[in-house]
């Protein structure tokens, strides 16, 4: 049986013949069994087996997260990436998260580190709304500001120490924003789904060939988790010199 258990709820991917046997499952309340993926907004299609209704909080890293696993996603898979994200952040530091979701990265940043702002963005409305509950529920007003809106549009510009690009799909398509979104020399977190052999290549051409003129010095390149047969989810740290 592969699950994972996120809040309360066992997110399976399989169809179960005895639902109540997973109440054996240490934390265990609720199941739910995750079809495909859609849209954009990657809105997952769910069918309830086990107990009634999808929203729970989920509790990682000292963190808590409120989401709906009927409408949120959310990936076990980058638990590592979300941990050492709350260490990189220096204190004092201004941080825009270009893609925030319900605050994936932005809690651990806001929890563990001493930012003096974090910008959060968020395109999708359900996600943002639960990204504002989650400011709340880690006690973060002060340093979280939350922004619904096209990352493109809505991001402000040339004041972060810090930039996180933690989405992938058409990541590279918001480099040049990455770049207008940095401050004279500052740190781009990028994330992109790359194929095995072009994993250590392809996303920090990417970063070079967006920051043009820039200096670029790649701090860091990394696997977080493998994306599909033959497709890696990688991150890159780049520290960017505009003068």
């Amino acid at each position: 049986m592969k699950g994972k258990v996120i809040g309360d709820i066992l997110v399976l991917k399989n169809h179960v013949d005895r639902p109540q046997e997973l109440l054996n499952i240490p934390g265990v309340k609720r199941a739910v069994r995750l079809g495909r993926i859609n849209g954009p907004k990657r809105e997952p299609e769910v069918e309830i087996i086990l107990g009634e209704g999808t929203e729970t909080i989920h509790r990682e890293n000292h963190c808590q997260y409120k989401l709906d696993v009927a409408r949120i996603m959310w990936s076990k898979g980058n638990t590592t990436e979300r941990k050492r994200m709350g260490q990189l952040v220096r204190p004092g530091e201004t941080v825009v998260d270009m893609f925030a979701g319900i605050g994936y990265f932005t809690m651990p940043m806001a929890v563990h580190g001493n930012p003096e702002k974090i910008y959060a963005v968020e395109i999708n409305p359900v996600a943002h709304g639960y990204l504002l509950e989650n400011i709340k529920l880690n006690q973060v007003l002060d340093v979280v500001e939350p922004i619904l809106g096209n990352c493109r549009d809505v991001a402000p510009r040339n004041m972060a120490d810090r930039v996180l690009m933690g989405y992938i799909g058409n990541t590279d398509e918001y480099l040049d924003v990455a770049m207008d979104i940095i401050k004279d020399e500052g740190i781009i977190h990028y994330h992109e789904s790359v194929p095995d052999k072009l994993k250590y290549i392809r996303p920090s051409d990417r970063i070079r060939e967006a920051a043009k003129d820039f200096n670029v010095d790649i701090l860091n390149q990394r696997v977080i988790k493998k994306y599909s047969p033959g497709v890696y989810h990688m991150v890159v740290d780049a520290q960017i010199f505009k003068n």
